[in-house]
This record gives structure tokens, C-alpha cells and sequence, in this order.
């Protein structure tokens, strides 16, 4: 039964995610538009989204010439748009067919950047130095189960006064049941340490179908997620939420400048996103 909570060895549960992500690459180097990259000013929608409140806390609000890691990178697209942007961009994902996609984009469209394959949840051991910013967006940590050791990867990144921002799927429309007619809720919003288990052939993009469909996903509340990053030493700048996201979450979603939301008449009940920033002092 899809969403279904059961308990798995992570690096079980780590191999079947990886195998799907895997099958992804090909058919998100067809859905994610890589031929805008061919103008040299096209930045990711993410990416378009993200800067405008990651600049505000950096010193002189400005990204360029910051060193940067990216973490669960995936095919590239939003490291080459930082890269673009002004930053010395490291990529980092577990995928290394989506790491190989990657560079491919980045050598084709002359940007630098450096592609580092391992697992987050490993990121500083493989990760040679420290960077002013460390980011993430979008689709990310409901694939972790240790938040705790997530954020301590975070910490050894940063160098002092260094910048952590994320902004990802909100828990509360996670814990929805994106087929039903109205908003309802169906899964756990509160984790107890097991995985969801999910069958699905289909990505979020793309028309094609991936050979491994099995994958696991741990529930994180909003206490979960900004407990782990406070108690790994870092100090909150900013929070918010919000009411888009770039990807169709449900059927019922409708397309708007920036993404999909709720219909109208939805759009205030729930946040689709939250955003955090942090420092390393």
C-alpha cells in the first residue's frame, strides 16, 4: 500500500531510493527544458526564486565570488544557475548518472563547477573544504532519516559566518491526500522513525516511467526540521512559507506565475513551502 509506515534498514532504503533516482536521469534531461541553458543568462525556476531571499543575507547581498555547496545537486540545474549567478559552485548528490548529467550541462553551457558523488548524510567526509553557503531547494530531506546527522554535515560545511539555505516542500501538504477532492489529510505529519513506503512509475516531470518504482520517504515536522539545524549550533535568520511550488503536487493544482498552487479559493488554507536560513557563527 503506498504511503504505508514500515521499518527498513536505512542503507536498504538508501540503495531502492538511489536506483529510482537513478532512472530519473533520463527522462528529467528531457522534462526539465536543458536547451533554455543554451542562453547564457537562463537561471532554474528554483533558482529564480530562491536568490532573491538567499542575497539578503549575504554580506553586500551579493553571491558572487562566495564559495558554494549544493547538496542533493541531482542533474544540475540550479548548481549551474548559482554558478551563473556569481558562485564557485561544488555539486554534490548520490546519483552518479545524474552527477554524469550534470557536468554534461555545465561543460556544454561553459559554466565551472565541481561534482562530488556521495550521500549527504556523508557529505562532510567526502567534501575537500568549507563554503560561505551551503543550499538546498526543493524535494530534499523527506529522503533522509537523520535529520540530526543531516545538519551536522550542514555545520561542517560552513565556514564561520557562513550562510545555510533551504527552502523544500512543507510538511503539513506532505501529510495531504493529493487524489482527494478537498484537503485532506491521509499521511503522518509527525515521523516515529519509520519509512513510507511508495510504488509509483512515474517522476515528478516527465512522461516516462522508471525501472525501479519502490522508494521510502521519512515524515519531518517543522519542530524536527529547525530543532535539528538549532541544536547543531546554527542560528535562525529567517523562516516563511509558501503558497506555490514548481511541481504539481495534486491533480487539483493549478498552474500560476512560478509554479502550481491550490485553487483560489484553497490557496490561503495551507503553505505548499517553507523557507529557512541560517548561520554558522
Amino acid at each position: 500500500m503506498n504511503g504505508s509506515n514500515i521499518d527498513i534498514d536505512w542503507t536498504v532504503a538508501r540503495d531502492a531510493n538511489q536506483d529510482n533516482w537513478n532512472d530519473r536521469v533520463p527522462l528529467h534531461e528531457v522534462a526539465y527544458g536543458l536547451d533554455e541553458f543554451d542562453d547564457p543568462s537562463h537561471l532554474s525556476d528554483v533558482v529564480s526564486a530562491d536568490l532573491p531571499v538567499l542575497r539578503r543575507f549575504l554580506p553586500d547581498g551579493r553571491i558572487t565570488g562566495l564559495d558554494l555547496c549544493h547538496l542533493q545537486c541531482h542533474i544540475g540545474t540550479d548548481s549551474v544557475s548559482l554558478a551563473r549567478a556569481g558562485a564557485t559552485v561544488t555539486g554534490v548528490d548520490f546519483s552518479a548518472p545524474a552527477l554524469a548529467a550534470a557536468e554534461a550541462l555545465a561543460e556544454r553551457t561553459g559554466v565551472s563547477a565541481t561534482w562530488i558523488e556521495t550521500d549527504v548524510l556523508d557529505a562532510r567526509a567526502a567534501v575537500t573544504g568549507d563554503f560561505d553557503v551551503v543550499y538546498t531547494s526543493i524535494g530534499t530531506i523527506t529522503w533522509l532519516d537523520d535529520l540530526d546527522r543531516w545538519a551536522a554535515q550542514i555545520v561542517g560545511l560552513l565556514r564561520p559566518g557562513g550562510t545555510f539555505f533551504i527552502r523544500d516542500g512543507h510538511p503539513a501538504l506532505y501529510a495531504l491526500d493529493e487524489d482527494a477532492p478537498t484537503l485532506v489529510t491521509r499521511y503522518p505529519y509527525f515521523g516515529d522513525g519509520r519509512a513510507q513506503r511508495w510504488d509509483d512509475e512515474s517522476t515528478y516531470a516527465g512522461d516516462g516511467k522508471v525501472a525501479h518504482p519502490r522508494t521510502y520517504e521519512w515524515p519531518h515536522p517543522l519542530s524536527e526540521i529547525l530543532g535539528s539545524l538549532l541544536k547543531a549550533g546554527l542560528r535562525l535568520l529567517h523562516f516563511d512559507e509558501g503558497r506555490t511550488l514548481p511541481w504539481r503536487f495534486s491533480p487539483r493544482m493549478v498552474e500560476v506565475p512560478g509554479g502550481y498552487a491550490w485553487p483560489e479559493s484553497e490557496r490561503n488554507l495551507l503553505p505548499c513551502t517553507f523557507t529557512v536560513v541560517a548561520r554558522k557563527d
